[in-house]
């Protein structure tokens, strides 16, 4: 019971920690006309995402542990699993995206405004979540779930690669599906964002300046430790099951389900010195309209 209540007790501070988070840099960027760039829109885009994506499990483990009847419908439960699917799929994208805005702004700083203007930004978001709705939902619309193997989840929550494991006959189908949305959410953005920052380090490497290098490095630094959590979780999920799905992957699912979602905002705010300046001007803003 203690062990189950200092479990409970973490989720929750680290889910509070998400909201808030994620909620802060989402509105300093909004309230900081300085930030009105497309670097710090996909930002936004990338904590409304990781505010959502947690709040589609976490909520549920949270009542989970202290409830005699640890259930879920069918219709929850697929909610739950689309939703996720959506939210993370189109995360991954937006990562590759991210990493384009970085490619645009290091090597072409002199066309940046030009290339991602609000335009293509807006082109970019629709054609990202269209496209992730349409890979995450539509196929399996095509052949149903008909689930017949028991009614119980090795996992914490409805998680596809866990759903599977209840489906009547022939999964194959739902396993070419899945490696298809592997295919284009997961190895194709990892090989542009791999080219893209191959790109960059070259660029980089002929600045001539060291303030210079270290100034263009350090706005890259954030984005890849963001990379390297989620993709090495969701990578050795995705591609380290058997045949049966394995309770220790399950464990490694948390990473970018629950620590990703906490993480990216302090990654984002703490080593980001324009958030930081922009944070403090609106304290300074709000302190002196309080004073009046």
């Amino acid at each position: 019971m203690q062990m189950r209540i200092l479990l409970f007790v973490g989720l929750l501070l680290i889910y509070i920690f998400t909201i808030l988070g994620n909620s802060f840099l989402i509105c300093t960027v909004i309230l900081s006309p300085p930030l009105h760039t497309a670097m710090y829109y996909f930002l936004c885009n990338l904590s409304f995402i990781d505010l959502f994506y947690s709040s589609t499990s976490v909520p549920k483990i949270l009542f989970d542990m202290f409830s005699k009847h640890r259930r879920i419908s069918i219709i929850g439960c697929l909610t739950q699993m689309y939703f996720g699917l959506i939210l993370g799929n189109t995360e991954y994208v937006l990562l590759a995206v991210m990493s384009y805005d970085r490619y645009i702004a290091i090597c072409f700083p002199l066309h940046y405004t030009v290339i991602m203007s609000w335009r293509t930004c807006k082109y970019l978001t629709v054609i990202m979540w269209a496209g992730n709705f349409m890979l995450s939902v539509i196929p399996t619309t095509l052949k149903p779930f008909v689930f017949c193997k028991g009614n119980k989840l090795n996992h914490f929550a409805c998680e596809s690669l866990a759903l599977l494991e209840l489906v009547c006959g022939d999964i194959s189908f739902y396993k070419f599906i899945l490696f298809i949305g592997s295919l284009f959410v997961l190895f194709l953005p990892l090989v542009f964002i791999i080219i893209s920052y191959i790109c960059i380090i070259i660029s980089i490497l002929k600045i001539n300046s060291a303030d210079g290098r270290s100034k263009a490095f350090s706005t890259c630094g954030s984005h890849l430790t963001v990379v390297f959590i989620l993709y090495g979780s969701c990578m050795t999920t995705y591609t380290g099951q058997g045949k049966k799905y394995s309770s220790n992957i399950k464990y490694i699912s948390i990473i970018y389900g629950v620590v990703t979602p906490v993480l990216n905002p302090f990654i984002y705010s703490l080593r980001n010195n324009e958030v930081k300046t922009a944070f403090r001007k609106i304290l300074t803003r709000y302190s002196a309209s309080r004073s009046l």
